[in-house]
């Protein structure tokens, strides 16, 4: 298969006035990828910015490794496989790929264009996709002893070699989706898991809970990491009972830290755009208060907003649709379906 996911297609950091784009998206994530294919569909001159060396967004970025279980037509499919196939999907219609780029400003011009300003361009658009996911993001710390000092050297926040935990003495801390999806995938691989999470609540999805407690997996309610211990190297770490206060010292190689992210939107705050709980407000064509500028996936938000691929790979086409009659009045928002292009 050939790799499409490391490309930036020549020209693609000049900018110029005269080259003006119908449709740029911001983020080559899943969502912007789907968002490229329908305008493609539409006809449309496609750019995609991102601010990563690679198409993929946090699927490429943090959990290529990590099977994706709640995309339809996949029972299963590994991040960095459903990644390649919406990039093909993508692709197929030549947009021009613009990576390690991080928009700065937003501008609306008298003409009717918009202005990108990244750290190395400028872009001209008729419309413009932000499909940036949560924006920036940091893993959250946790305040526990020389955790810093062990990271790479067996502590880590995400997993890009599964094969690399083979055979080895796992623990996990967390009880989210990226929690109970490490510890169900490494259970017929690592020579131990041990998984402990504050509470009996988690925030993954029902059914891999289910699975990881039928598995070999040892799950354990209201424990949390006290200490980790090593010099070198992770050689063990601290729990406790947070009810009892009972501590016990687990010998063990990785420490996997699934507790979540601080994201923020960065520059974007600064647009003009209407935010609402750190996401942007959108209607129901997925268009902001600023006139040609749309948003998709998790970074924006009405009511009854579920952060999924799904969802998002759907606000996208809806994004591209209604980003075209944008551009063209005339044209309509629904095209038909891409399987009746040859006419039946």
């Amino acid at each position: 298969m050939t790799d499409t996911l490391n490309m930036t297609r020549p020209g693609a950091l000049k900018g110029s006035d005269t080259d003006i784009y119908d449709l740029t998206i911001i983020g080559g994530g899943p969502t912007g990828l789907y968002g490229a294919f329908y305008a493609g569909l539409r006809q449309m001159k496609i750019k995609i910015i991102d601010s990563l060396g690679q198409l993929g967004g946090q699927l490429s970025a943090l959990y290529p490794e990590k099977y994706i279980y709640d995309v339809g037509g996949f029972p299963r499919i590994l991040a960095k496989d459903l990644v390649q196939k919406f990039s093909d999907q993508a692709l197929q219609y030549a947009p021009e790929i613009c990576l390690e780029e991080k928009v700065q400003t937003l501008e609306r011009n008298g003409s009717g264009t918009i202005t990108l300003t990244t750290d190395k361009a400028v872009h001209k658009t008729r419309t413009v996709l932000i499909a940036a996911g949560v924006g920036a993001f940091l893993p959250r710390k946790m305040d526990v002893a020389r955790i810093d000092d062990l990271v790479s050297k067996g502590i880590q926040y995400f997993v890009t070699d599964l094969s690399a935990l083979t055979n080895r003495r796992v623990v996990i801390v967390g009880g989210g989706d990226s929690a109970f999806d490490w510890a169900l995938a490494l259970s017929d691989k690592a020579q131990s898991v041990l998984q402990i999470h504050r509470s009996d609540r988690f925030r993954a999805h029902e059914d891999t809970v289910s699975k990881v407690m039928a598995s070999s997996v040892e799950v354990r309610c209201f424990y949390e990491l006290k200490a980790v211990h090593g010099e070198d190297h992770l050689e063990a770490v601290t729990v406790f009972d947070n009810r009892s206060g009972e501590e016990q010292v687990i010998e063990c190689d990785n420490l996997l830290l699934n507790i979540g992210f601080l994201t923020n939107l960065g520059p974007i705050k600064e647009w003009g755009l209407e935010i609402l709980k750190n996401a942007i407000q959108v209607d129901s064509t997925m268009q902001t208060n600023i006139p040609g500028v749309y948003a998709a996936g998790d970074i924006c938000t009405y009511h009854g907003k579920l952060k999924l691929i799904a969802t998002g790979v759907g606000e996208a086409g809806t994004a591209a649709n209604f980003a075209k009659t944008f551009i063209d009045p005339a044209s309509k928002a629904f095209p038909g379906h891409s399987s009746e292009r040859d006419g039946t």
